[in-house]
């Protein structure tokens, strides 16, 4: 449904399943939960597909794992739907802490980017946590674009800013 463009309607997602919404709801908890859960699989298999597609080339690899996350997100109609017609909704369930997603997201961008780090392609002088925090932010604020402005989205700009915040070390 979420793909589809779908508002998810977990009574017919029930009936689609030849269960009943109790039963649903044992499984996956509140709708809240289902879609965070199901845009977070969503999401983690994206950056780890585009992180494990990039060649390792010396540099941080971290701005265009997150720009071609951005750009999958954005061409994904059902996703940008919800994004864009439950503007408010979605910015709650993935943005604040108390929705799930966020913390996930934290801690994989984290993990990149001390990999980057160990690995000899970064360099920073921020503390690793402040840098996922504001990496993730950047990325949000032109994914929101559309629903706070009214603007459209450029994954390539927030790539862009990312790739000067996130640099590899000096020659």
């Amino acid at each position: 449904m979420i793909l589809d463009g779908k508002r998810l309607d977990m009574g017919a997602l029930a009936a689609e399943l030849g269960v009943n919404r109790t039963t649903l709801y044992r499984w996956f908890g509140t709708r809240e939960d289902l879609i965070v859960e199901v845009c977070w699989n969503l999401t983690e298999s994206t950056i780890i597909e585009a992180w494990r597609d990039l060649p390792d080339n010396g540099g941080p690899r971290v701005p265009e794992t997150m720009r071609k996350w951005l750009r999958a997100t954005i061409d994904t109609p059902g996703i940008r739907r919800l994004l864009h017609g439950e503007s408010e909704f979605a910015m709650r369930l993935f943005t604040l802490r108390s929705g799930g997603f966020q913390p996930r997201l934290l801690a994989l961008v984290r993990g990149l980017l001390l990999e980057d780090v160990e690995a000899g392609r970064m360099v920073t002088s921020l503390p690793i946590d402040e840098l996922a925090y504001t990496v993730i932010r950047i990325c949000e604020s032109y994914l929101y674009l559309p629903a706070i402005t009214g603007e459209s989205t450029d994954p390539d700009i927030p790539g862009r800013i990312l790739s000067v915040l996130v640099t590899g070390p000096v020659s």
